[in-house]
């Protein structure tokens, strides 16, 4: 049995190069070491107000699950239905007036200028009620896709501007999950690769499949984002969860 190297000698010999280093034996654990992961959505939005108004009605909680296209929040639109009966109003009335002066024009009995104005007059009538229309969209917000709640930030009866954030829905129904790898990997990183997750909150492991990888490398850290898709219905899951993940090299 040969005779045992102090640790003054072992650093002596790293140093010639007649032993491994032990700088190389970490780096083999850094390599191996688990990353941290979490879980987040495919789709997520926050929903803002299109227009100046009172919210009337909010059709939302916190953590509330809803279907595309569910009604979310209703805004005061009183004087705009009266502006749009009035256009409509208007409108046929300039219709009216359009028809009659086609019939006078076919005797003779009118000139071409004032034919001319009664067909603009029209159009600018319609004109009107399409953007009154328009305008009466934005009166509701509904929701986009299915999915959950996230946070509220109105409540009913509050007079907002436009561009204010209302609430954030979250599509709860399609997860991903996101965490940092060091950017050497890039090269064996990809998508198809199949590993496993374990999941802090539910304490479970899960079989993820990689997605893809960012479009572009952190320089100061020398790492890079990458995207996977946990597999199989997992209705315990939310969006925030976090565990480990665990990504051996191939030799």
């Amino acid at each position: 049995m040969g005779k045992r190297r102090t640790l003054l000698e072992v650093i002596v010999l790293a140093f010639l190069g007649w032993v491994t280093p032990v700088v190389a034996q970490e780096s083999l654990s850094i390599e191996q070491a688990e990353l941290r992961a979490q879980v987040t959505p495919m789709r997520f939005a926050l929903l803002s107000a299109e227009m100046n108004g009172r919210i009337a009605t909010l059709n939302a909680r916190e953590g509330d699950k809803v279907s595309a296209g569910d009604l979310l929040v209703g805004f005061d639109c009183g004087l705009q239905n009266a502006e749009l009966s009035k256009t409509r109003a208007q409108l046929e009335s300039a219709r009216n007036i359009y028809r009659g002066n086609q019939r006078m024009a076919e005797l003779n009995a009118i000139g071409q200028v004032d034919l001319v104005n009664s067909e603009l007059e029209v159009r600018k009538a319609s004109a009107e009620l399409e953007v009154l229309n328009e305008t009466i969209k934005r009166c509701e917000v509904h929701a986009p896709y299915s999915g959950s709640i996230g946070d509220l930030f109105a409540r009913e009866q509050e007079f907002i501007q436009a561009g204010t954030q209302l609430l954030e829905i979250i599509d709860d129904t399609q997860l991903q999950l996101e965490f940092i790898a060091p950017s050497r990997w890039i090269n064996w990183l990809t998508p198809g690769l199949e590993f496993d997750v374990a999941l802090d909150d539910t304490a479970k492991l899960y079989s993820a499949r990689l997605e893809y990888t960012a479009a572009k490398v952190d320089a100061m850290s020398q790492s890079i984002k990458v995207v996977a898709r946990i597999q199989g219905d997992n209705l315990e899951l939310k969006p925030g969860m976090s565990g480990r993940v665990r990504l051996v090299p191939p030799q």
